[in-house]
């Protein structure tokens, strides 16, 4: 999620232009920066160091490679597995929501105690109620946890970095945080086939674990220099709930006002949704129906993390030639024709194809979310946008994930593979035809007019890298 909630900033001498902006405005820090290329201060590296075990640590979940085989064996059908997970996208939407609220109100620091708490939980009740129920509120509490830092974790680390004075250490910060979670996925998730067999349940234990773990890091965050549940005010120190809803508003009127902007946000929902169903939902029906047991799909996935996460550092290997919004679609087409390919291969080929499919992937989402920022107009609430997109992806998941659960039931997974592809072709056709038709009417317009069809312009003409 790119959904920035803490925007807690001292009070500044124009607070109507500060409920406008919102979090945009954090990027301004009153707080002096160290001089270029200085190494941060004890203070910085130890919100670092923290930071970096809570992330490693919320997002460990060891039965993530294992879910879906573990539920079969809890005498779940397919169509009651995918649809929970039709209910968690929804879930997660709606969440969303409310929580951008309670981390205003009781501060990120708090929001990541509460989320870590709820984590824990979540990650115990398939071990008491290892039955229907049990998954649904189990990932019901997945839903929620994610949500309240979702965000949350990122808006923690920028405010304490600027605190410290050490706000050009944030961007290297978050991304050593991704990699050593990476990393992390990467060497335990090939050891949970081994560790089931020696306790069944070892993969939900180990997450709640992980979980508490993280904890213990939200615990051990130092205190921000403005007080935890600080919320913005305005001069008269009331506070000012009501920004919230003032930016959805705004980011409502900005997707209806900005063409380009809502064509690029459905542009990637096919990346998303094929990536998402696929690598969360799909990966294991693929392996079992192909003769891969069950130990050996945390390699797989692990695999295919790797594949993911050195495509997604190297965006420039794709050439300049063609724009960001051609290579999203090829992309996304590429994915969708190498889910087709693995209703022909055998099981060394699926496991490649499937690696590939994860490279592919990471090449899109950095190159999407440029798009999107790209085409976010100047002075819009840009992590409202970016929230609302993600809303929208997880919501197309919500519907396609019952969609799955109706093919396996019926046992008709090749047939799923080849509509998913089939379908987001049409959806690829159907959205450059869109395109098409912008940029005719943007042709029309007065020469000098700015707006939606200059961004448009020069998005198109951006190298694919930025």
């Amino acid at each position: 999620m790119a959904d920035d909630r803490s925007g807690r900033l001292p009070p500044g001498p124009d607070p109507p232009l500060r409920a406008v902006t919102g979090r945009l405005g954090r990027g301004r820090s009153r707080t002096p920066r160290t001089r270029a290329g200085a190494p941060p201060s004890p203070g910085a590296r130890r919100v670092i160091r923290l930071n970096n075990g809570f992330q490693l640590l919320f997002n460990l979940l060891w039965w993530m490679p294992v879910f879906y085989a573990y539920q079969r064996q809890a005498g779940l059908t397919d169509g009651e597995i995918f649809g929970i997970q039709s209910i968690y996208y929804l879930a997660f939407c709606l969440f969303e929501i409310p929580t951008g609220l309670v981390a205003d109100r009781i501060g990120t620091r708090n929001c990541l105690r509460a989320g870590a708490v709820v984590m824990t939980a979540a990650n115990l009740v398939p071990v008491l109620t290892p039955h229907y129920s049990g998954f649904l509120v189990h990932f019901l509490l997945i839903a929620a946890g994610r949500s309240l830092t979702s965000g949350a974790a990122s808006a923690y680390l920028y405010d304490g970095l600027r605190a410290e004075g050490a706000s050009e250490h944030y961007l290297k910060a978050e991304g050593q945080a991704r990699a050593l979670g990476l990393a992390a996925k990467v060497v335990c998730w090939p050891l949970v086939g081994p560790l089931m067999a020696v306790a069944h349940c070892a993969p939900y234990v180990l997450s709640a674990a992980s979980a508490a773990g993280s904890l213990v890091c939200a615990v051990l965050l130092p205190r921000q220099y403005a007080p935890d549940g600080g919320d913005r005010a305005d001069r008269s120190g009331r506070r000012t709930a009501g920004s919230f809803w003032h930016e959805a508003a705004v980011a409502l009127r900005t997707v209806r006002a900005t063409p380009w902007l809502a064509l690029v946000m459905v542009q990637g929902v096919a990346l998303f949704t094929l990536a998402r169903i696929c690598q969360v939902n799909l990966f294991q029906p693929i392996l079992l129906d192909h003769g891969i047991p069950d130990g050996a799909h945390g390699g797989a996935l692990a695999a295919m993390t790797v594949a993911e996460a050195v495509a997604s550092a190297r965006p420039h290997w794709l050439t300049t030639r063609l724009s960001p919004v051609t290579w999203v679609s090829l992309l996304s087409l590429a994915m969708a024709a190498t889910l087709a390919g693995s209703t022909l291969g055998g099981p060394w080929a699926v496991v490649a194809l499937l690696c590939l499919f994860a490279a592919v992937a990471g090449f899109g989402y950095p190159l999407q979310r440029k798009l999107v920022n790209d085409a976010i107009p100047a002075g819009a609430p840009r992590a409202t946008l970016l929230s609302l997109e993600s809303i929208v992806d997880r919501a197309v998941c919500a519907v396609a994930a019952v969609a799955v659960g109706g093919y396996l039931s019926a046992g008709r997974l090749d047939a799923l593979l080849w509509h998913s592809a089939l379908a987001t072709v049409a959806l690829l056709a159907v959205l450059h035809l869109l395109l098409r038709r912008h940029r005719g009417a943007r042709a029309t317009t007065r020469p000098g007019r700015t707006g939606t069809g200059a961004n448009a312009s020069a998005l198109e003409r951006s190298p694919a890298t930025g």
